[in-house]
């Protein structure tokens, strides 16, 4: 028999605020750099392309690393594989502030580091609140976690340019971060709990003793689950332009007022750091009213259509691919219409961060949540922004070779090696309308399965899809299937916008799943 669990309401808000907190920590961690990045290209005297390279290989390591502590936090103590992270990240941020100009690879190291510290904070603590909360409590939950990815981001730069103009040396803001994550440390080991998987949807009721599927199984069973593969590509594209945008904005807005004439190109450390808290502050503030918009916007709507959530991240992406071309192509004549419409942008992007993570554990079953945030956090990575930042540097430092080293030439190089960004955000957001086609038939998939992943996963390739197909396997084919079905059947692509679940048969589509 199961055994019971319960937790009382109040300490299960006590354990996500801990886990909020540590979440800013993350993402302050993962952007202050970004905040001081004139100051380190100085000190190491290194180019933007190798600038762009330490976001890489702190985002490459946090890839590599990511599989690995979903693994361990689908099957062991949760929180003694978030209290190593956290160890990790602090203890390698703490060590770079003290390495030589003469050992810049050692700088890169510790940027990797950090990297793989962060993984198994992003990819374990959602699954916690997941057994912690269940429907809107869940969704209001997340929201609030979420808001802390923008909010941190932009503390990040805020920490690292204010303590740069205090002290005059950029590393004091690698030294303040380990007193607070100490801080955090103690409450995590203190404060929260942790639930077994799957105690949320249970009403309380242990699920120990249920069927252990492989972590192949659990691949399998994910890679053939559409709606988590079309919402890991949407969050893909997000990542690539926040990515690029995160590491370079500050740079550009930089540059942009040298060209206006409003400040002196930076000849010495430490640099003006005013774009830094500009673009920081502009983070904090849209970060918390998307998260918060998208938030409700989908508890609410998804009351009257059960498609709800892939919609709103398709039409808030859509909408921001125009908002960050403007900004984009605005800065050399108006400096204020690009703020605008940059922070439009970000507004729009910050939408979807609560209501991905919401998708993914409405579609997945709770027993794979763990590799499920691995992957997605995987995948996001190598294809979105473990990449854009070296792209758009090594970008624009190819556009800038061969024509005069100007100020007027830097800016425009970084400009135009931006315009990229735009375009990707607009396929993110035809991936959300991909997901909405499927989130229903595997919501119910999850609903009917319980909490074990061996009945999914081993008979995932011989389940009917929305086209009337049977799965041949091949993980190629969640690209293939799709485009052919849309290619027979193109109305499809706008059903989930005009109707909602009980006028779609008049369309002459049935978006349910079929019976197994």
């Amino acid at each position: 028999m199961p055994a019971p669990w319960s937790l009382p309401r109040w300490r299960a808000y006590v354990a996500a605020a801990v886990l909020c907190y540590i979440n800013l920590l993350n993402y302050m961690n993962w952007f202050i750099i970004a905040g001081v990045l004139l100051d380190v290209q100085k000190f190491f005297h290194i180019s933007d392309s190798n600038a762009g390279l330490l976001q890489t290989v702190f985002i490459s390591f946090l890839l590599l690393s990511a599989p690995v502590f979903g693994y361990l936090g689908d099957r062991h103590s949760r929180k003694a594989t978030l209290s190593f992270g956290i160890l990790l990240w602090s203890g390698a941020g703490l060590s770079s502030s003290f390495i030589s100009p003469r050992y810049s690879w050692l700088f890169f190291l510790s940027r990797g580091l950090v990297g793989t510290g962060t993984a198994s904070y992003s990819t374990i603590a959602p699954t916690v609140l997941g057994d912690l909360f269940v429907r809107d409590q869940r969704t209001r939950v997340l929201a609030v976690f979420y808001i802390f990815i923008p909010v941190g981001s932009g503390l990040g730069y805020v920490l690292g340019s204010a303590v740069t103009e205090l002290t005059g040396n950029w590393r004091w803001a690698l030294r303040i971060m380990p007193c607070l994550e100490a801080v955090a440390l103690i409450l995590l080991i203190m404060l929260v709990p942790d639930p077994p998987r799957g105690a949320a949807e249970k009403q309380g009721v242990a699920t120990m003793g249920d069927p252990r599927s492989s972590w192949c199984e659990d691949v399998r069973y994910l890679w053939r689950n559409w709606s988590f593969v079309w919402s890991t590509l949407g969050v893909t594209a997000m990542a690539f332009v926040t990515g690029a945008l995160g590491f370079w904005a500050p740079k550009f807005l930089f540059e942009a007022r040298v060209v206006h004439g409003l400040l002196l190109p930076c000849f010495r450390e430490p640099c003006n750091s005013q774009d830094s808290l500009i673009f920081g502050a502009l983070t904090v503030v849209t970060g918390i009213i998307g998260v918060i918009l998208g938030a409700e916007t989908s508890r609410r709507y998804k009351k009257v259509n059960p498609q709800a959530e892939p919609l709103i991240c398709a039409a808030s992406l859509l909408a921001a691919a125009p908002c960050l071309y403007l900004a984009l192509i605005l800065a050399p004549t108006t400096l204020l219409a690009s703020y605008v419409f940059l922070a439009l942008g970000e507004l729009l992007l910050s939408c979807n961060w609560a209501v991905v993570a919401d998708i993914l554990l409405s579609v997945v079953v709770p027993r794979c949540r763990g590799t499920a945030e691995a992957l997605q956090i995987t995948v996001g990575h190598i294809l979105g922004d473990a990449g854009s930042p070296y792209l758009t540097g090594l970008i624009s430092s190819a556009l800038r070779a061969g024509r005069p080293d100007t100020y007027l030439q830097r800016f425009l190089s970084l400009q135009q090696s931006f315009l990229c960004c735009a375009f990707v955000i607009a396929l993110g957001g035809g991936c959300f309308l991909l997901t909405a086609l499927y989130l229903e038939r595997d919501q119910a998939q999850v609903q009917q399965s319980g909490t074990g992943t061996r009945l999914l996963c081993t008979d995932a390739g011989l389940r009917a899809d929305p086209t009337g197909a049977k799965s041949t396997g091949h993980p190629l084919n969640l690209l293939i299937y799709p485009f052919i079905h849309l290619l027979i059947h193109p109305h499809v692509i706008i059903t989930p916008l005009l109707c909602a679940r009980q006028d779609c048969r008049s369309w002459g589509v049935n978006i349910k799943s079929k019976p197994t």
